[in-house]
C-alpha cells in the first residue's frame, strides 16, 4: 500500500507538479506530510503558500507564469511579458508584466517579481487566450492585442519595443493588420498607431 507521502507525491503531480498549501489540505494531504516532503526536499517552496515538486523538469518561464497564474486567477499576462510568450520581442522581461482590472486591488504576489498595470473596459478583457501550462490555465493576451497594448503602454515598454513588435508580428503568416487596427481602435489608438502600420505595410 502506497505511504501518505507516495500519495501525496503522485497527487501533485496530478495537479501539474505545482500546488497550494490550502489546495494539498482540500485533496486529502496532511499538513504533516506536506511539511516533510518540504523538509526533505521532495517539494520547494516557490512563493508563500505554493509548492512545486523538486523532480519537475520546467522552463522558470513557465513556472513562473504557473506561480502567477495561481495567485491571481483572473489577472492576465500582458505588454514585455506576452510578446516574449509569443515571440514578438528581443527583450528579455525580469519580472511578469500582468495586467489587472483597475477596479481590482493590487495583488500581493511573493514571487516572481510581479509589475502590475491596471487596464480599464473592454482593453482589460477582450483579446485573452488561455494556455495550459502544468496543468494550469494561464491567461495571455493574443499577439495582436499584445503589440497594440504596447503602443498604448509605450511610456511604460517603449515606443521602439512597441515598431519592433509590430515589424516582427506582420512579417508572420497569418498576420491580420485588420485585426491590428480593431484592436488599436477598441484601445483608443488608432490615430498613433495608423502611420506606423502603413508604413509598414506598404
Amino acid at each position: 500500500m502506497n505511504t501518505a507521502r507516495e500519495k501525496a507525491i503522485d497527487m501533485i503531480r496530478k495537479q501539474g507538479g505545482i500546488i497550494r498549501t490550502q489546495e494539498a489540505l482540500r485533496r486529502g494531504i496532511h499538513r504533516r506530510t506536506l511539511y516533510g516532503l518540504r523538509d526533505d526536499g521532495a517539494l520547494l517552496p516557490t512563493s508563500r503558500g505554493l509548492y512545486r515538486l523538486a523532480e519537475m523538469e520546467s522552463f522558470p518561464t513557465e513556472i513562473d507564469l504557473v506561480n502567477v497564474a495561481k495567485r491571481v486567477p483572473l489577472g492576465v499576462i500582458c505588454l514585455i511579458s506576452a510578446l516574449f510568450f509569443h515571440e514578438l520581442t528581443t527583450q528579455i522581461p525580469h519580472e511578469i508584466w500582468l495586467a489587472v482590472d483597475r477596479k481590482a486591488r493590487k495583488p500581493k504576489v511573493d514571487y516572481p517579481p510581479v509589475r502590475t498595470m491596471f487596464f480599464t473596459g473592454p482593453c482589460f478583457h477582450e483579446g485573452i487566450e488561455i494556455h495550459l501550462f502544468m496543468e494550469q490555465d494561464v491567461r495571455i493576451y493574443n499577439a495582436p492585442k499584445t503589440v497594440i497594448d504596447c503602443f498604448r503602454w509605450r511610456n511604460e515598454v517603449g515606443l521602439d519595443v512597441a515598431l519592433e513588435a509590430a515589424r516582427i508580428y506582420l512579417k508572420r503568416r497569418g498576420a491580420s493588420p485588420a485585426m491590428l487596427m480593431d484592436y488599436a481602435k477598441l484601445c483608443k489608438v488608432e490615430k498613433l498607431v495608423t502611420p506606423y502600420l502603413e508604413a509598414m505595410v506598404s
